[in-house]
């Protein structure tokens, strides 16, 4: 491998900016990039996603065979990362969750040398918590931010619950980032 492919993936609707920059080997497919993207975030992988890109009608992610999703999905397993993200088509979408609507600005930022003896995919910056799994959207998140953080809140009961004691917003450590295998990851929800 001679080169690698860098992302820049931010979590749009949450103020300060949640986001990543990962590095993935060029024989990604869409589904990896999935895993990475998850794996970089934060996320739990427990719900549906999808990815578009800027300048194509086509929509990419896990096809619903029982018709309750989208029509018209393209595999993601079957979509090279390198071909729907070029630099002719760099900037795309990447949703997660379509109940809370986590929206992701993806940015193919370069194809880069890669490293004698780095394992690949890998995290080399980035800021921010991820919010957790099913807080509702960045709109309910924000709320429930605002409501911790004031205790004469008018909704402080309701949302009590959606983030715990010791969730910190502000975390963020690269040294802690880690990948799984994304051919294990589907192994483990498909077979």
């Amino acid at each position: 491998m001679d080169h690698i492919l860098q992302f820049r993936i931010e979590l749009l609707g949450v103020t300060p900016p949640v986001w990543r920059r990962i590095q993935v080997p060029p024989d990604y497919t869409l589904w990896d990039l999935h895993v990475a993207i998850q794996d970089s975030m934060g996320w739990e992988d427990r719900h549906l996603h999808a990815f578009r890109v800027v300048g194509s009608d086509a929509m990419y992610g896990i096809p619903d065979p029982d018709g309750l999703g989208p029509e018209e999905i393209v595999p993601d397993h079957e979509a090279p990362a390198d071909s729907v993200f070029s630099p002719r088509s760099a900037v795309g979408t990447y949703e997660y969750d379509f109940g809370d609507g986590w929206v992701h600005i993806v940015i193919l930022e370069s194809y880069e040398p890669s490293e004698s003896g780095a394992r690949y995919p890998r995290c080399t910056d980035g800021a921010r918590c991820c919010p957790p799994e099913d807080s509702g959207g960045p709109h309910m998140y924000a709320e429930a931010l605002l409501a911790r953080a004031d205790p004469s809140h008018p909704d402080r009961s309701v949302f009590e619950n959606s983030l715990s004691a010791d969730f910190d917003p502000d975390a963020f450590d690269v040294q802690q980032v880690g990948f799984t295998d994304p051919k294990e990851r589907w192994a483990r929800l498909f077979s």
